[in-house]
């Protein structure tokens, strides 16, 4: 599946604006694959993940992360392929930050500054491996 790069990230960058990373992020990459979910459902289901996993920051994995782990879940529909891309997601995301946890990345929260940009980072890795 070949997801508009553009769209992806100019609809991750607009939610960001009122939407936590996880939501951002699954909600980016779910509406840019048409997913039949709903906005409210989306929210609801990554809701739980924003800030490190509730709000936690410290030791909780990032939002874009999860976020992405979520998206890939619903719109794949192979277990191994699932497995396969939460692995690499995973992998690429830590490689290119040096950590998934959400409070090395934000300073526990103090600093969101490079939040939006680590939902677009790893939305579009997510759409290469869909790609593939």
């Amino acid at each position: 599946m070949k997801l508009d790069k553009q769209i992806l990230e100019e609809k991750i960058r607009e939610y960001r604006a009122f939407k936590s990373c996880s939501e951002s992020t699954l909600m980016g990459l779910c509406e840019t694959a048409q997913y039949p979910m709903s906005q409210a459902e989306m929210c609801k289901i990554a809701c739980g993940f924003a800030g490190g996993m509730g709000g936690t920051f410290d030791e909780g994995t990032c939002g874009a992360v999860t976020g992405a782990l979520i998206a890939n879940g619903l719109v794949n529909d192979d277990p191994s392929k699932i497995k396969e891309n939460a692995k690499k997601i995973f992998n690429v995301f830590k490689e290119e930050y040096g950590t998934v946890r959400c409070d090395k990345i934000s300073k526990n929260g103090e600093d969101k500054s490079p939040c939006v940009d680590c939902c677009v980072f790893i939305a579009n890795k997510v759409a290469d491996l869909w790609d593939e």
